[in-house]
């Protein structure tokens, strides 16, 4: 396809000819019989070009081209007239108009136009995608912290799954982060504007489970005064996340996967179906296919929450943002309780790097908070049975992203800084998979 072109004209056998036209040479053609037809058809995000008949009733064409220019000031709106009209053409132009053609016109001088508006439209698009990409990469590792690669992959991941609407499953350890992430797909997602909405399955009484996720009317039961919005109906529109998920009861299983396949649910008390537009990630511990084997789980629920998996990686598989995170999260707590965090010594980042961290970033941050507050010394975390050479090589790997980071990917710096010649210091980032441009200002390019 050569692109997407929407056509609006109040004559049914114009809409007819040139949808032919542009069809045969390759473009997705919708056509419209009215301005406010094509309005409810266009925002900033579509990739095509517009065209429109000046003289309609209702909005006339120069009105859309108006709201259209509003809209967005960069999407081509050719305008065509059958009244030869000079002064109208030039007002057009000036009000934002790409082109402007005289009926009866060819099919040649139509397509001249249209393709050359596409080929405009497109770089747009395309610019917009790149900035708002660097723009998220941004955002996103202030987010989600860490120079390991297993970060980088998962922001990447993170950031795919976050334009699309599918259904995501994360595993992972106690603490590893699971809400964070299914936050930031939210958060980088089209229904951020809308609600998330947490439920930690593990935590919610079975008895009161059905009310807390599908709410109820007066009367329900015993002690039901006044009707409640559950989880889910709060959540229309955006995200639903249930952590813990394999504790989902299975009565109320049921009740999820009917939700997912139909859109619709009732609140306990009702006979009323509702529709509800949302977007469910669920994180678990164990493997749902396990539990669904074992008879604890549905697995048809299975296959509906995990159209899409994250795993979240545990923190010592990713030694190397242990440092990152520390500071981070020490200089957080220093400053909620009003006094600087203090320097970390040589031999408690060596504890650090050691440790094994089973309550992963949860055990990090109680961790920072005592070094913050002086009472990390009464609470050094044992050295794990970590060989000498792997402590010192996630060490190195620390060193060297730090200092990328600090000189911004500049090779020359880094070797000063480092005291390093060049061949050394390329075959440490080889080794520990680190790309310098990773730390490339944006837009910069690699030499």
């Amino acid at each position: 396809m050569n692109g997407q072109v929407i056509f609006i004209d109040d004559e049914a056998a114009i809409r007819q000819a040139v949808q032919q036209w542009l069809e045969l040479s390759g473009f997705s053609v919708r056509t419209c019989d009215s301005a406010q037809q094509a309005l409810n058809l266009i925002d900033r995000h579509f990739a095509g070009v517009v065209i429109s008949d000046v003289r309609m009733p209702g909005i006339d064409g120069l009105s859309l081209l108006e709201q259209l220019v509003a809209l967005d000031a960069e999407l081509p709106v050719i305008m065509v007239t059958g009244h030869g009209d000079v002064p109208m053409a030039v007002q057009a132009l000036r009000q934002g108009a790409y082109d402007f053609i005289e009926k009866p016109f060819t099919p040649e001088r139509l397509l001249d136009s249209v393709r050359r508006a596409q080929d405009k439209r497109r770089l747009v698009c395309e610019n917009r995608q790149l900035r708002e990409q660097f723009q998220r990469k941004d955002r996103i590792e202030s987010q989600l912290l860490g120079v390991s690669r297993a970060m980088e992959t998962l922001r990447r991941q993170v950031l795919e799954l976050a334009g699309t609407s599918v259904n995501v499953l994360l595993r992972g350890e106690t603490g590893s982060g699971k809400e964070r992430v299914a936050r930031c797909l939210h958060d980088f997602s089209r229904r951020a504007a809308k609600p998330f909405v947490a439920l930690n399955c593990a935590a919610i009484p079975e008895t009161i489970f059905e009310s807390e996720l599908f709410g109820h009317e007066s009367g329900a039961f015993t002690g039901a005064q006044g009707k409640r919005i559950g989880r889910i109906e709060h959540a229309d529109g955006g995200t639903l996340f249930l952590d813990e998920v394999e504790s989902l009861p299975l009565a109320q299983q049921a009740k999820l996967l009917r939700v997912l396949q139909e859109r619709t649910f009732e609140r306990l008390g009702s006979n009323r179906s509702i529709q509800v537009d949302l977007r469910v990630i669920s994180a678990a511990k164990p493997d749902l296919l396990d539990e669904a084997r074992a008879g604890r789980f549905r697995e048809d629920l299975v296959y509906r929450l995990n159209l899409a998996e994250l795993h979240i990686p545990p923190l010592r598989e990713r030694r190397e943002d242990i440092p990152v995170l520390f500071e981070h999260f020490a200089a957080q707590a220093a400053e909620r309780h009003g006094r600087e965090a203090p320097a970390l010594a040589p031999a408690e980042l060596a504890h650090l790097l050691g440790h094994d961290w089973p309550g992963n970033v949860r055990e990090l941050i109680n961790a920072a908070e005592r070094h913050a507050l002086g009472l990390s010394g009464h609470s050094s975390p044992p050295a794990s049975d970590q060989s000498l050479a792997a402590q010192l090589e996630a060490f190195e790997a620390q060193c060297l992203h730090k200092a990328l980071q600090q000189c911004r990917g500049n090779i020359g710096e880094v070797m000063a800084l480092l005291q390093l010649p060049r061949r050394t210091l390329n075959e440490k980032m080889q080794r520990h998979g680190i790309s310098r441009q990773d730390y490339l200002p944006a837009g910069a390019e690699d030499d």
